[in-house]
């Protein structure tokens, strides 16, 4: 059985992620192959909240182009990796305190 640090890799902090803290929803890039009872059993254990709702979203990766570049050389084409992100609901009133130095 997977543990909440298995599940929950790191938040996420942008701007878009930044107003949703004021609806309380946070934002936390998961383990790909997690799902969202795993999600909501992640948060609710690590941080001593109460999950109303998990939404995810997977962004896939791009393609990048790197090595020895320059006109004729030969350059090698590769992906970033693709990143599963989770949307956390929590019920109005609960606050994760790990949020609150980030965002004030």
């Amino acid at each position: 059985m997977s543990t909440g640090r298995d599940i929950l890799i790191r938040p996420v902090v942008s701007e878009k992620s930044m107003k949703l803290f004021g609806q309380d929803k946070y934002t936390f890039i998961v383990n790909p192959t997690a799902n969202k009872v795993e999600i909501k059993r992640a948060v609710e254990e690590t941080f001593k909240v109460t999950v109303v709702g998990v939404n995810t979203i997977i962004k896939k990766g791009r393609v990048k182009r790197g090595g020895p570049g320059g006109i004729g050389r030969q350059t090698r084409a590769g992906r970033t990796a693709d990143v599963k992100k989770a949307v956390i609901t929590l019920k109005p009133g609960d606050k994760i305190e790990a949020y609150q130095g980030l965002f004030g």
